[in-house]
This record gives C-alpha cells, structure tokens and sequence, in this order.
C-alpha cells in the first residue's frame, strides 16, 4: 500500500481547518501543516493533528509556499488540500482503497467541486493535479492560482474534494500580485495573464479587464480551455458596459476554438433573452441541451449548463411566446435536474394557477 503525505499552506483558517483534517485525516499517512503568518488559533488546531507545523514567511507567491510544503514530504505520494476543503466519508473510502492501486501512476487527477445546488449537489467543477508521486519530478508554477508542473503517468480518478469556503468577502490580495507583476514586467505567461483578467473581472474593472483579454486571445501559445472561458467572461464585461452586441459577437469567436459548449450556449441565450430574442434564445438553450460534458479536457465545468439552467430558461422563454404547454414540459424537465431549486417549485404553482383558470 502506498503511503501519502498531507500538505497544506494555511493563514488564519480557524473556522475550517478542523473539519478539513477531520474528514481527511484517517486516509493520509503524515500531515504537514505550513503556516504564512497566521494571527488566530490556526496553528494551535494544526497541532492538534500533526506536529510537523512549519512557519514560512510569505512572499507574495503561491507556489513558493507550496513548494515549501511539499519538501517536507516523506511519504510515497503528496496530496494538497486548502483549508476550506473536504472531502466526504466516501470520497475517503475511495482514496483509501486507491493507495492500494497506486504502482503504475504518478499523478491522480481528481475532481475539485466549488458550487453547490440547494440539495447539495455540485454545479462547477474541473479537475486538479491532486496526488502526484514525491518521486517524480514536478513543481508548483505561478504567483497566483498556481498548479503543478508535473510528469510521468497520469490517470483520472472519481474522487472529488468539496470546496466549501466561508468567506464573505473577497480580498483584493491576487489582483494586488498580478498588478504587481504587470507593472514589474513578470506577467508574460498565458496562463498568468488570463487569471489576471479573471481577477480584474470580479473586481469589476470591465474595461481593463477587456483590454487584458483580447490581448491573450491573440496569444497564440494560450490553452484553448483557457481562450473559451476568456471569451465567456470578455461577454460578461460587455454586458455589463452595455455593449450586448458585442456580448453575443465574443461568445461566437469561442466556436473557432473548439465545438459548441453548453455554457456558451447558455451565455448567448442569456443575452438573447435579455432583449427579449426569446425565439433565437430558444436555439441556443435547445443546442446546450444536445451537449454532452467532457470533463477530461481540463476545462471548468458549469454542470446546470448541461441540463438545468437551459431548460427552465426554455420554460421561460415559452412562457414568454404564451406557449404554455411547452413552457410547462421544460419545467418538468428542470425539476429532473434540480427538483427543489425555488425557481422550480415556484413554477409548478404558477402552471397549476394556469391550469385552474383553464389556460392549460
């Protein structure tokens, strides 16, 4: 049986860093806890747990402090977990049942789940680089949003790590380093300069976060899940500088890059419903329908785009064009995917009023 090696960077996770070594502590075989300056009781929690608690002062870069943590390892694999992580009692079982299964693998990729619907169930997800082989060469590249660079022999594994973050508030402190290396001349990297992008978006800066991302769609070396993600979010800043035209242009340049993907989809019916385009709406959410997920090329994947959100976004537009008896199918059909969303349920009220009064 192969044995692992927990790491772990953390600052001031009080409030989850118990129930993530909680639910994963049985299945690891060492536990190694870097501290980057913590002000509560996080370091008291992690020696609770393990007395392999190392302080490293921070540096403004991610992948030095991971690094760190990992050199520290002493086990056969190292798995990395954030302290808003967890993994359920079966995903546990699972992994312990894989360090049994470990002889011809060098990296395991396993699903990271970060949105959840009202029962639960995860909404986005992608894969990670999660349990790489100590052995095999591979190192943690990137200020921000860092991964591992990584070889050898990979295979992708059904475990999944819940991401459940507590936070109510999000820090300016990545979009504070990628400004940093912007005016240092440091960001050159594809990769870099989308996350970059990513960041100015949240933080609302529209403008330049769409100057940002034409400048890496003309980038020629950038990862084509990357291009097709920077074109749905470079759509979300025109919507919101009320450009909608532009919007749904940018969503169509996606489709040079690789075949039609649900979220797309989803995106330019969104726009077409928003000017009342229900009819060109419906063409876009019917196709997202067609769509199959492929959670192996590496991409983000919004999971309600393939089922949910383009069929009661169909009830809608039906029910717009008073075609009730269609509106009314695609509501049934979205409660299939999510049968206690609200906007579900609310529907189901709505038709029985209809169906009361004789309209259907």
């Amino acid at each position: 049986m192969a044995t692992i090696s927990l790491c772990m960077i953390v600052k001031n996770e009080e409030k989850v860093l118990s129930r993530c070594l909680d639910s994963i502590k049985n299945a690891v075989d060492e536990i190694i806890i870097a501290d980057t300056g913590s002000t509560d009781s996080t370091k008291d929690i992690a020696y609770r747990y393990t007395d392999k608690v190392y302080d490293f002062e921070w540096t403004d870069n991610f992948s030095e402090a991971r690094n760190f943590s990992f050199s520290k390892a002493t086990k056969d694999f190292i798995l990395w977990l954030d302290a808003d992580d967890v993994i359920t009692s079966e995903n546990n079982t699972k992994l312990i049942e894989l360090k049994n299964n470990l002889d011809n693998t060098d990296t395991v990729m396993m699903k990271y789940n970060t949105a959840f619907d009202e029962d639960s169930n995860a909404t986005f997800s992608y894969f990670r680089e999660r349990l790489v082989r100590r052995a095999t060469p591979h190192k943690w590249k990137g200020r921000v949003h860092e991964a591992i660079e990584y070889t050898g022999r990979t295979i992708y594994s059904d475990i999944e790590i819940n991401h459940h973050s507590v936070k109510t508030e999000y820090s300016t402190r990545n979009l504070d380093i990628y400004e940093k290396q912007r005016s240092d001349g440091e960001l050159v990297q594809p990769r870099d300069i989308f996350y970059y992008a990513r960041e100015l978006y949240y933080h609302k800066k529209y403008n330049k976060a769409i100057s940002i991302l034409h400048e890496f769609l003309e980038n020629e070396n950038a990862w084509i899940e990357n291009k097709i993600e920077a074109c749905k979010i470079l759509s979300a800043c025109y919507r919101e500088t009320d450009n909608i035209d532009k919007a749904i242009e940018i969503l169509f340049i996606s489709f040079a890059y690789d075949t039609p993907r649900a979220e797309i989809c989803c995106a330019a019916g969104n726009l077409l419903m928003q000017i009342g385009k229900y009819k060109k709406a419906i063409y876009w959410f019917e196709l997202a329908l067609t769509l199959n997920i492929n959670e192996h090329n590496g991409g983000f994947t919004d999971i309600d785009s393939y089922g949910y959100t383009p069929s009661i976004q169909l009830c809608v537009c039906y029910d717009k064009l008073k075609n009730y008896t269609k509106a009314e199918e695609y509501n049934i059909k979205a409660g299939l995917y999510r049968p206690h969303s609200a906007a579900y349920l609310q529907n189901l009220e709505y038709f029985k009023t209809l169906h009361q009064n004789g309209v259907l």
